[in-house]
């Protein structure tokens, strides 16, 4: 690990987490043919990468974090609801319907050893790469619908959060397969956007503080640190302006734009298992 390669590393899980083209596939794709983002050795890193990029998603969506926070604390009774003020029913049923999209996680985590040792088939990687191709193809042609918090039901929040769950191997970008998945139930596309991000958040914290344990269970080499901070800068900075860029580029009707640079990223991946 060198700081070139932090950097490396930090801008690819940036750009490559939110846009709908996969960092996990792109990460494996540098580790297995150019020997770069071998994070076996460097867990802490890795769990930095993600922490960092998901300061990104807090970030952006703000607004919505604190709205969502907030009313679910008073759901819980942890804060109270302030006299005269009504619960806010549109950020409950928001809240509920990312519980419910978060629960198919739970299975997918005893899963954990067979999607490890995905990273390691790059055939597999590169079909991954094409099949988000196409699922971005579709949702763009197909996915115009209008439905909001007011009117997604909770059959829409599971077919995302089932997406979610199988979108844990590389290649298949998380991102990517469930705005996919949202515009194809229908969601206005904004909402698909915000639903994925928000989506993300306990996924991603329920991922790293299992992680984390293990992290220091094995020890931590406290050298490599500010090499991982620069890193992880970078992950945050690029990951923030890859969420402006993929939020205008749907409102613009244009997220189906991506499925080209997917199906030739899977290509050349399919290319490259060949001849290496």
């Amino acid at each position: 690990m060198t700081y070139w390669n932090a950097v490396l590393l930090g801008l690819v899980q940036g750009v490559a987490e939110f846009l709908p083209i996969s960092s996990s596939g792109h990460l494996a794709v540098l580790q297995n043919f150019l020997a770069i983002g071998d994070m076996e050795n460097h867990m802490l890193f890795d769990v930095l990468l993600h922490l960092g990029t998901l300061a990104a998603v807090i970030l952006a969506f703000w607004k919505d974090v604190r709205e969502v926070v907030t009313e679910f604390a008073r759901m819980l009774h942890i804060r109270r609801t302030p006299r005269g003020l009504r619960p806010n029913r549109r950020e409950r049923r928001l809240i509920s319907f990312l519980i419910i999209a978060t629960l198919p996680l739970i299975p997918a985590a005893f899963l954990s050893n067979v999607v490890e040792s995905l990273y390691q088939n790059t055939f597999f990687i590169g079909f991954a790469f094409i099949l988000t191709g196409f699922l971005l193809f579709a949702a763009d042609r197909m996915g115009h619908g209008n439905k909001d918090e007011r009117s997604s039901t909770t059959a829409d929040a599971l077919v995302v959060g089932l997406a979610q769950a199988v979108a844990v191997v590389p290649g298949l970008s998380r991102s990517g397969t469930t705005i996919s998945f949202g515009m194809l139930r229908g969601f206005e596309r904004s909402f698909a956007v915000k639903f994925s991000f928000l989506l993300s958040i306990p996924a991603v914290l329920g991922a790293n503080l299992v992680s984390i344990i293990k992290v220091f269970s094995t020890g931590v080499e406290w050298s490599y640190v500010p090499m991982y901070l620069v890193g992880v800068a970078c992950a945050f900075v690029s990951g923030y302006f890859a969420i402006y860029f993929l939020r205008l580029v749907v409102q613009r009707g244009k997220f189906g734009g991506f499925c080209y640079y997917c199906w030739g990223a899977g290509l050349v991946t399919l290319l490259l298992s060949l001849i290496s």
